[in-house]
Order: C-alpha cells, then structure tokens, then sequence
C-alpha cells in the first residue's frame, strides 16, 4: 500500500467518526422503537455503516 498523506488521513479519520457515529445512532433507534419491521431496518442500515467503518479501518492497517 502506498503511503497516505496527512491529508488522506484526515479524510479518512472524519470518516471513520462519522461512520462510527451513524453505527451508534442507528443502534440506539432500533433499540427505542417497537415496531419489529422498523427495528430491522434500523438495524440492517447500523450493519451496512459498520461494514463502511470496517473497511475504511481495513485501509489504515
């Protein structure tokens, strides 16, 4: 892998917040809802922005 630079990594460190912030927030709202349908769809978009935040971490290692 080729070097980042300082700016590249910025980038990447604001994604990885914000992804991980999404994850949180969607979590959060599946587990205050009661409706079981919306429950899994919170919970399927807090997977999807997880899977983003493991893959943008994947680039850093």
């Amino acid at each position: 892998m080729s070097v980042l630079t300082e700016k590249e990594l910025s980038t990447i460190k604001d994604l990885l917040s914000s992804e991980e912030l999404l994850v949180k927030k969607f979590k959060m709202l599946a587990q205050h809802t009661e409706k079981p349908e919306l429950k899994s769809q919170l919970e399927d978009i807090a997977r999807k922005h997880q899977g983003h935040f493991d893959e943008l971490y994947q680039k850093l290692s």
